[in-house]
């Protein structure tokens, strides 16, 4: 009789969030097949005391995921220079663009095989998460754009290569690849740190304490534990 208690209790809460029963298992089937994908890349950091710009570059290289994933997969193909350019380019895709446009003589070409090598990154860092959880985090400009360039499937490999080109080939002919290599370059970064976990001592010696939390607050996946700097802080700002 307890037993069947406890099940109704449970029905019952199920019932407040589903309302029948495919429903019930196709949540069922989607969070076991998600305990099947590999664990996503979680980030400790501590002692940031207010020093904005390391603690924003740990953020924007993955705390090193990014240069590893474009290692293993152009490491036999490109130069460690255009390897090292495209790292910075996804960490600092806006800056990076103002320098390459002076420099670069054919932006169009440029721009080609620069989008077919972030979308390879792209592939690979968001590879262990959901298609769903994917699709959120893309920029909703260019939500089904990427989508396809990072999912898309053909029967044959020449199909899809032809496929990728001609959509590649319109981002650039609408004058959209600047936008496009911003908004794939923030995906990057948001796949390639799954949750961050912040081990206290925001506050204190460095100038922009601020900043650090207006940046943490923007985190898409984050817990914290205050430590004893920032107890101080918050002392501090209490004292009359």
């Amino acid at each position: 009789m307890e037993k069947a208690y406890d099940k109704a209790k449970y029905l019952k809460l199920l019932s407040r969030e589903y309302k029948n029963i495919n429903e019930v298992a196709e949540e069922i089937i989607n969070l076991q097949a998600i305990l099947n994908l590999p664990k996503g890349t979680e980030i400790f950091l501590s002692d940031i005391h207010g020093e904005y710009e390391p603690f924003v570059h740990i953020l924007n290289n993955g705390g090193g995921i990014i240069k590893s994933k474009i290692n293993d997969i152009f490491g036999n193909t490109i130069s460690e220079k255009e390897r090292a350019m495209l790292a910075t380019l996804i960490y600092y895709p806006k800056e990076k663009l103002k320098l390459m446009k002076r420099e670069i003589p054919n932006l169009d070409e440029w721009y080609t095989i620069i989008l077919s090598r972030l979308i390879e990154v792209a592939r690979r860092v968001s590879s262990k998460y959901t298609r769903s959880k994917v699709r959120k985090a893309i920029n909703k400009d260019f939500e089904y754009v990427i989508d396809e360039l990072l999912h898309a499937q053909a029967k044959d490999e020449s199909d899809k290569e032809r496929y990728y080109k001609a959509i590649i080939k319109n981002i650039i002919d609408l004058k959209q690849a600047e936008a496009f290599i911003i908004a794939i370059c923030n995906l990057i970064k948001t796949m390639a740190i799954d949750h961050l976990h912040i081990i206290g001592d925001i506050f204190d010696r460095g100038e922009h304490p601020d900043l650090v939390i207006e940046e943490l607050k923007k985190f898409h996946s984050i817990d914290l534990q205050w430590g004893n700097h920032d107890i101080c802080w918050m002392g501090a700002s209490l004292r009359k």
